[in-house]
């Protein structure tokens, strides 16, 4: 009997332990696979940051490489227009000085003319062919190189290519409208060499007043 006693009392004894390493098994193994699954989370989250990153790096990257060839162009285009210009305007400043050549002529001629002796000479009028001839073919000449005359007589006053030097009494046109050239000016092709100085017409003052004076009488 004490020999059964004994027995069920180490089975009794027995049985517990190994429901609590089972148990403790358990419990381990649990936290273990938790421990696993967070380690596994927690480098997922590292892996997806480092791969924000990396794709950041390369938009960068891209976008300084946009700028750097956008800038190259910006460059490339100006070198372009600089060139451009230097070679169609290099002698801007030799052409505008050839201009003084014509505005000799043009001053010489006006003198003949005003010399009373020679009015209506034949000397007079052979000078002032060959002057018409010779001022003609420097016209040509700068015309072929892109350096034309500005029309200016009947047309309105443009600040652009005119220059206004005085006013002129004048019914018949418009106010604005040039009725004198006093010095021909020039483009050099899309560029102004110089404005043409011009004379504008305006409406005589008397007019104006005796108009005046008429809408006064009216209404009085």
């Amino acid at each position: 009997m004490d020999e059964d006693q004994n027995i069920n009392t180490k089975s009794q004894d027995a049985e517990p332990k190994e429901v609590n390493s089972e148990d403790q098994n358990i419990n381990t193994k649990s936290q273990d696979a938790g421990l696993k699954e967070s380690g596994d989370d927690i480098s997922e989250n590292i892996s997806e940051i480092k791969e924000i990153t990396s794709e950041e790096k390369i938009l960068e990257l891209e976008d300084k490489m946009a700028r750097t060839f956008a800038e190259m162009e910006n460059q490339r285009r100006r070198f372009e227009k600089e060139r451009e210009d230097a070679f169609s305007y290099g002698g801007f400043a030799f052409a505008k000085e050839t201009l003084n050549l014509i505005d000799n002529f043009e001053r010489s001629k006006q003198i003949l003319k005003n010399d009373d002796t020679l009015k209506n000479s034949e000397a007079l009028k052979k000078t002032l062919e060959h002057f018409d001839i010779i001022n003609k073919d420097m016209v040509s000449i700068l015309s072929k190189n892109g350096i034309t005359p500005i029309d200016s007589i009947g047309k309105k006053l443009d600040p652009n290519l005119h220059q206004a030097m005085m006013e002129i009494d004048d019914d018949q046109k418009e106010p604005g409208t040039i009725v004198q050239e006093i010095q021909k000016g020039f483009m050099m092709k899309e560029r102004l060499l110089r404005p043409s100085l011009v004379g504008v017409s305006k409406k005589t003052e008397i007019k104006e007043e005796k108009n005046e004076e008429n809408k006064d009488n009216l209404d009085n």
